[in-house]
C-alpha cells in the first residue's frame, strides 16, 4: 500500500530544508547553532561508507563470471568518466566566457588566502600514490573510498579465484552487506533533522543578503549544472534506451537529501541500492558508483572551471585561448582528486591557478562566502551524473535488466520500491 505523501521521507526532508531556511532567515545566531544536526547525520552516513562499499564490490566480483569482467568493466568505466567530465569541464568554460560573472567586481589580489586553501595542494603523483593504503585497514580508519576500492578489488578477485572454496565467505560478507543497508534505512529517518540543521546553519551564518553581490556567478553554475545535466546526461541516458525525468523521479529522496546537507556522499550507501533495485548488476554498481565519487564529479568539474576563469575575470586579467586551454588541460588531472583533498574546492583549485601565474591566487577569497550555496549544485550534478554513468555502463556491459528498468521508472515513484524489489532476471556476468 502506498503511504500517504506527507509521510514519505520525500516530503519530510522538504519540509526540513524548508523549516531550516526560514529560521536561519528569521534568527540567524539560532540557524547557525543548528550545524550539529546537519554534520550528524552526515558523520552517521559517512561511517557506513568505507564498510558498504567493501562488502558491495568484494561480492560483486567474487559472483563474477570470468576475472576479465573486472578489467572490462573498470575500463569502460575510466573511458565514460574522462569523456563526460571533459565535457562537463568544457561547458563551464563555455558558459563563464558568455555570462562574464566576474566583470565588476576589483578584488584586492594582495588578500590573504581563505583558510582552507592555505594547505599545500596534492600533486597528481601524491593523489596517485595515497590511493595504495599503507595497510589494508588505512582506507577503513581514514575513510578514504578510493584506498578502501584497492583493498576491495584485490579482496573480490582473491575470492574469485578460489571459486567454491570461498562460497561460505562471500555469503558471509554478502549477509553482512545486507545488514548494512538495513542500518542505513534507520539512519535515513533522521535525514529531515539532518537537512533542517544544514540548511539553517547555512542561511544563518552567511546570510541571504551576502549572495547578492556574488549572485551572477552562483546563478552561471547553477544554470550550467542544468544545461548539463537535461541535454548532456539526458542525451546519454536516452540512447541508453531510458529517460532522465522518471530516473530522476526514482532518485528524488536522494536528491532531496544531497539538496539540504551539500554532501553527494550523504546519499551514497540509498543510491547503490536503488540502482540495484532498477536492475543494475552488483558488480557494475559496486565498481562504477565508488569510483564515480572520485573521478566521475561532474558537478564539481564546471564549478571548478567557471571558478577559475571568474577569478581572472574579476582580477582584470583577459585571458588567451591558450591559458583557458591550460587550464582546462590542468583541470582534466587535478578535478579528478578533488574529492581526496583536505578543503577539496580551494585547495585544487589554487593548485590550479598556481600553473597559471597571470591569475592572482588571491583572488580566491572572493569565493569564501558564496561557496557554500554553490556547493549543492555541485553534489546534485555529481550524484545525478554517477546515477546516470552506472545505468549506461551497466547497458554498455549488457549487465542492465532494461525491461526491469523501464517499469520501475514508469511506476509513481512511492511505488516503484515495490516494482523494485519483484523478481527478475539475472544480468550478473
Amino acid at each position: 500500500m502506498s503511504r500517504r505523501f506527507y509521510r514519505s521521507l520525500y516530503a519530510q526532508v522538504l519540509l526540513g530544508i524548508l523549516l531550516g531556511v526560514i529560521l536561519g532567515i528569521v534568527s540567524p545566531e539560532k540557524g547557525a547553532a543548528m550545524k550539529p544536526l546537519g554534520d550528524g547525520f552526515i558523520k552517521l552516513i559517512k561511517m557506513l561508507i568505507a564498510p558498504i562499499v567493501f562488502a558491495t564490490i568484494t561480492v560483486g566480483i567474487a559472483r563474477m563470471g570470468a576475472m576479465r569482467d573486472v578489467g572490462r568493466i573498470g575500463v569502460r568505466t575510466l573511458v565514460y568518466f574522462e569523456v563526460v567530465s571533459t565535457v562537463a569541464l568544457v561547458i563551464g568554460l563555455v558558459v563563464v566566457n558568455i555570462l562574464q560573472p566576474g566583470r565588476g567586481l576589483h578584488p584586492n589580489p594582495s588578500a590573504a588566502m581563505p583558510a582552507a586553501a592555505t594547505g599545500t595542494p596534492t600533486s597528481t603523483a601524491d593523489f596517485l600514490l595515497n590511493i595504495i593504503p599503507t595497510t589494508m585497514l588505512e582506507g577503513f580508519v581514514r575513510g578514504d573510498i578510493l584506498q578502501v576500492l584497492v583493498v576491495s578489488l584485490l579482496f573480490g578477485i582473491a575470492l574469485l579465484s578460489q571459486g567454491d572454496r570461498a562460497r561460505t565467505l562471500v555469503s558471509a560478507i554478502e549477509q553482512i552487506s545486507h545488514t548494512l543497508f538495513i542500518v542505513v534505512g534507520m539512519i535515513m529517518h533522521l535525514a529531515p533533522f539532518g537537512a533542517f540543521g544544514a540548511m539553517a546553519f547555512t542561511v544563518g551564518r552567511y546570510g541571504v543578503g551576502s549572495l547578492l553581490l556574488l549572485g551572477k556567478l552562483m546563478a552561471g553554475v547553477y544554470v550550467t549544472c542544468l544545461l548539463f545535466i537535461f541535454v548532456v546526461l539526458g542525451l546519454i541516458i536516452r540512447l541508453a534506451g531510458l529517460r532522465l525525468i522518471p530516473l530522476l523521479r526514482y532518485i528524488g529522496e536522494e536528491i532531496l537529501i544531497v539538496l539540504g546537507t551539500s554532501s553527494s556522499e550523504s546519499a551514497l550507501p540509498r543510491l547503490m541500492m536503488k540502482l540495484e533495485q532498477l536492475g543494475c548488476s552488483k558488480p557494475v554498481v559496486g565498481l562504477v558508483i565508488p569510483t564515480g565519487y572520485s573521478f566521475n564529479l561532474d558537478g564539481t568539474s564546471i564549478y571548478m572551471t567557471m571558478a577559475a576563469v571568474f577569478v581572472a575575470q574579476a582580477s582584470g586579467i583577459q585571458l588567451s585561448l591558450r591559458e583557458q586551454l591550460s587550464i582546462l588541460a590542468i583541470l582534466l588531472l587535478t578535478s579528478k582528486g578533488a574529492a581526496g583533498v583536505t578543503g577539496s574546492g580551494f585547495i585544487t583549485l589554487a593548485a590550479t591557478l598556481a600553473a597559471i601565474p597571470s591569475i592572482p591566487s588571491g583572488g580566491l577569497a572572493l569565493l569564501v562566502g558564496v561557496d557554500r550555496f554553490m556547493s549543492e549544485a555541485r553534489a546534485i550534478t555529481n550524484l545525478i551524473g554517477n546515477a546516470v554513468a552506472t545505468v549506461v555502463i551497466a547497458r554498455w556491459d549488457g549487465a542492465l535488466d532494461i525491461a526491469h528498468a523501464r517499469r520501475v521508472l514508469a511506476r509513481h515513484p512511492q511505488d516503484a520500491a515495490e516494482v523494485a524489489h519483484a523478481p527478475r532476471k539475472s544480468v550478473s556476468r
